[in-house]
């Protein structure tokens, strides 16, 4: 168990990867985005008659924060689930690094750089900040028990992930609290430690299922600001589902607009929610 606070001498976080990929031309020019990161085409969900996910075409680009929006029962938890693997699409595809990823198991979703934050924090409770911090490396190599008793093996990796994960908490401002329990933070820091578990998980693209739901404005600005700090200076891609428009529109890049499990309006936050459809939507048509 680490004991007291490790000082961090410089180590990256992973986060800037640059990675070529064959950009379908026509597609970027129909939502003019010049470089994305994941795409669907003409998804589809189905729950017997009800079509959560009907023909769902969208492009996430990198380094943005891309927003989707909508009204209860829109089907927008639905795309997310269906794009991270928990529920698998009757038709259509999925493209990650123009790779793709549709109908692959969560788990190896997440091995590729696509990590899921929740509504509602899920860290270990009885955990320290920082041990929520250090579980959620990937980078840490299997040993055998041979490989245990050599201190040489294990020691030197275990200092580089905790230097890692201190760098994350002061990049989070959660350097503070490195060693509260999970349990004793409150909801804003929560929604932080999900922020920071998702970067020391290696995430090149973080799904967001209402990154702000349940706080104060205040904080819901603090935590949209963070969202921004991770774009901007980590080149990490942010795809959110958010309720709050009054907060989140002021903070993102693109805007999807589903109702009835159809993307009804895309574009820049001021034309979406100006659509008359997107109105309507809102208004109960």
């Amino acid at each position: 168990m680490l004991s007291g606070k490790i000082h961090i001498t410089g180590i990256s976080l992973g986060c800037k990867l640059m990675i070529s990929e064959t950009i379908d031309r026509s597609s970027n020019e129909e939502r003019g985005v010049e470089d994305k990161i994941l795409w669907t085409r003409d998804l589809t969900l189905s729950f017997g008659a009800l079509k959560a996910v009907d023909g769902v075409s969208i492009d996430v680009p990198r380094r943005k924060i891309t927003l989707i929006i909508g009204p209860n029962g829109s089907g927008k938890t639905s795309l997310i689930n269906t794009i991270t693997g928990v529920y698998k699409p009757q038709s259509g595809s999925i493209l990650y690094e123009g790779r793709d990823i549709t109908g692959l198991p969560p788990h190896k979703i997440n091995e590729m750089g696509i990590v899921r934050t929740f509504q509602i924090p899920q860290p270990f409770l009885r955990l320290t900040v920082l041990e929520n911090l250090l579980i959620s490396d990937r980078a840490i190599p299997r040993t055998s028990i041979l490989d245990n008793m050599r201190r040489r093996a294990w020691v030197s990796k275990e200092v580089e992930v905790a230097e890692k994960a201190f760098k994350i908490l002061r990049f989070l401002d959660l350097e503070n609290v490195w060693d509260h329990y999970a349990y004793q933070l409150s909801g804003g820091q929560l929604k932080l430690l999900e922020l920071g578990r998702a970067l020391m998980n290696g995430a090149r693209l973080i799904i967001m299922d209402e990154p702000v739901a349940g706080i104060l404005p205040t904080l819901a600005h603090t935590i949209f600001e963070y969202m921004r700090k991770v774009v901007s200076e980590l080149g990490v891609t942010i795809l959110a589902i958010e309720h709050r428009l009054d907060i989140a529109l002021r903070y993102v890049d693109h805007v999807y607009a589903m109702h009835r499990g159809k993307i009804i309006a895309w574009g820049s936050p001021e034309d979406v929610v100006n659509n008359p459809q997107v109105i309507e939507s809102y208004l109960g048509g």
